[in-house]
């Protein structure tokens, strides 16, 4: 088999095209003073060419390089060539960073939706493209292979185009073709190896954070996986899960495992069925080689990859990305640290919003906890001076730390706070409380919640099967369950109230509420069981107990909703309390029960304890061993 049939290359190609074919020195010999170059993205930078165009930056004053996210070095990205150079950057990479941070360059912060459209309407016009295809086939058609992203846009709206043509970059399929007779001016043979980028390996507290962002993606979800060493982490906790798709800017080799294991097949997605869709990939030469020619991937540019109404077809988007900071209202702050630009906006918003819109979508921002070493936090009352905001408070729905998962849409300003306390590091809850409450975001009340904003530990989580097929799930009170517990009240029958309080009630104290909920999960436990809901969780039952200390019993209650009553769920609580309890080295239960609520009493001489009971003034006080 030939290897033209074999790739689909046309093995004569710098024949027929001689007339262009130039070595990388004779091409950038056409670039002129003053111009504005654009270089090709990520790990498709046409390397030649650029080392090329370097060599001869004493000739070229004035030049302004634009680029998204490049990989490897920038030799152009020098402070003693800034002079000739002008660095303006869409997206910041670490061989950038520097001489903009320093004033030697510029960042320009855009949606990545819109670059697309500078370019063809001529508010940000180029002069040349450097850019980097495969071989053309018989057609003449070269694929842009591993980045097509910005620069199929930029190859069709650059005055010159100079094409670095490399059988070393793989064809993809898709959207992701330009001609030679058309689209690009001169064509630089080479035959080098692709820059290749391993992926970062996790660590303990992005391998969290990853379980919890996994936790929210359910079968059949089409997922975006934005760059960086978290979203890319989530990848190795979805191996379980089925029939997944991707819609994404970018992907790494870590997709691999997850097609080859079955979990992402494309086939419930509602838009490109079938189909693996993104904008660009980095990785090894193994994963260049599974895309080659695989009809399984479709390369589309970024004005189809990230146009928010593509994302909000298809159904269950859920869209992945990461933030420096968040503040307590929800402002997320993602590219740049105080005034020094760091990164990008790059696709946050277009896939924030298009998730957002997608039928059953879900919106995460992830980011851990703290930074320099644990000794600051990234949850902050207010973001630092100078930083900007990316993804707007409107905007943001779910925000994830290795301490759990915070959902924010819709809800109040001291909801946002109390939330995103809950899920920063406990060494800065307190002083998070105290400047919240200093704000104004959270009332002057709550200021007796100090030191008690904890979270219970995920391994706390049960649920149970009713006769009818009714799932009802059990976890730990979380703070933001105020809300939720306040509709439980209000929801139960004067009869189950003064059964649970042992008086009437026509109203649930502040104070009794906030010591529901704020509790530490070690010598106070709160269990409830909930029902999913349109707005998200609904509260019918709840189970607690509460440490004495000097006699290492707890005294144990439930409540359940009147018409949830009589279904073996109190049952089901005593039951679980005990598991824990003695997790905890509890050696027994209290409880005190009015003589006229038999269906409690019946629940606890039920229970498989050694238990005592005495009967006082209307009341059965109930002593339980667990040995």
């Amino acid at each position: 088999m030939s290897k033209q049939i074999e790739h689909g290359y046309d093995t004569d190609w710098q024949e027929r095209y001689g007339n262009i074919v130039m070595t990388p020195e004779e091409a950038v010999s056409h670039i002129r003073p003053g111009q504005r170059v654009f270089i090709g993205t990520a790990c498709g930078q046409p390397q030649e060419l650029v080392r090329a165009l370097t060599k001869r930056s004493g000739e070229l004053a004035d030049t302004e390089i634009v680029h998204l996210l490049t990989m490897g070095s920038a030799p152009y990205a020098e402070k003693e060539l800034s002079r000739y150079f002008r660095v303006n950057s869409f997206f910041i990479a670490s061989n950038v960073r520097d001489i903009i941070q320093e004033g030697f360059g510029d960042y320009t912060p855009i949606f990545l939706s819109d670059i697309p459209g500078l370019f063809s309407s001529g508010k940000l016009p180029l002069d040349v493209a450097l850019i980097q295809v495969s071989p053309p086939d018989e057609r003449g058609r070269c694929s842009l292979g591993i980045s097509v992203d910005i620069v199929k846009s930029a190859a069709e709206n650059a005055s010159l185009v100079i094409a670095q043509v490399n059988p070393q970059m793989p064809r993809t399929l898709g959207d992701s073709f330009l001609n030679i007779n058309w689209d690009m001016d001169i064509l630089v043979p080479v035959d080098t190896p692709l820059l290749e980028l391993k992926p970062p390996k996790p660590t303990k507290v992005t391998s969290s954070i990853a379980q919890h962002v996994a936790s929210l993606i359910d079968d059949g979800a089409t997922i975006e996986i934005g760059i960086g060493r978290i979203p890319q982490s989530v990848l190795d906790f979805l191996r379980d899960k089925r029939e997944l798709g991707i819609h994404t800017e970018m992907f790494t080799d870590a997709i691999i495992d997850l097609i080859e294991a079955g979990a992402i097949t494309g086939e419930r997605k509602s838009v490109d069925r079938g189909k693996i869709v993104a904008s660009f990939c980095v990785g090894t030469r193994k994963l260049y080689d599974y895309i080659d020619n695989n009809p399984l991937f479709s390369f589309r540019p970024t004005e189809y990859v990230n146009d928010p109404f593509v994302i909000g077809s298809q159904n269950r988007m859920v869209a992945i990305n990461v933030a420096l900071e968040v503040d307590l209202t929800g402002q997320v702050c993602a590219d740049s640290l105080g005034t020094r630009f760091y990164s990008g906006i790059g696709g946050q918003v277009d896939f924030n919003r298009g998730a957002a819109r997608s039928h059953g979508g879900k919106a995460i921002i992830a980011l851990p906890s703290t930074a320099k070493k644990g000794t600051v936090s990234r949850i902050v009352a207010h973001l630092s001076q100078g930083a900007g905001v990316v993804t707007s408070r409107g905007d943001v729905h779910y925000v994830v730390t290795e301490y759990g998962v915070a959902y924010l849409h819709g809800k109040s300003v001291q909801e946002r706070a109390l939330a995103l306390i809950s899920i920063a590091h406990p060494d800065f809850r307190e002083e998070l409380l105290k400047q919240a409450i200093e704000a104004k975001y959270v009332r002057r009340e709550l200021a007796g919640v100090e030191g008690r904003i904890a979270v219970g530990p995920e391994d706390v989580r049960t649920s149970m099967l009713l006769d009818d097929g009714t799932v009802i799930n059990f976890r730990p009170i979380h703070p933001t369950d105020m809300p939720r517990m306040k509709e439980l009240f209000y929801a139960l029958s004067q009869q189950t109230v003064y059964y649970r309080f042992m008086r009437p009630m026509k109203q649930l104290p502040q104070k009794e509420i906030q010591d529901f909920v704020y509790i530490d999960h070690r010598s106070d436990v709160a269990i409830v069981g909930t029902l999913p809901e349109a707005h998200g969780e609904e509260i019918i039952a709840v189970g607690r107990y509460y440490l004495d200390p000097q006699t290492n019993r707890a005294e144990v209650a439930f409540t359940v909703r009147d018409e949830w009553q009589r279904r073996g769920i109190g049952t089901f609580l005593l039951n679980y309390l005990i598991i824990l309890a003695r997790r905890h080295g509890i050696s027994g239960f209290t409880a005190e029960v009015l003589a006229e609520n038999r269906a409690m009493q019946h629940v606890l001489r039920k229970a498989d304890l050694k238990t005592r009971i005495k009967l006082n003034d209307g009341v059965y006080s109930f002593e339980m061993d667990f040995e």
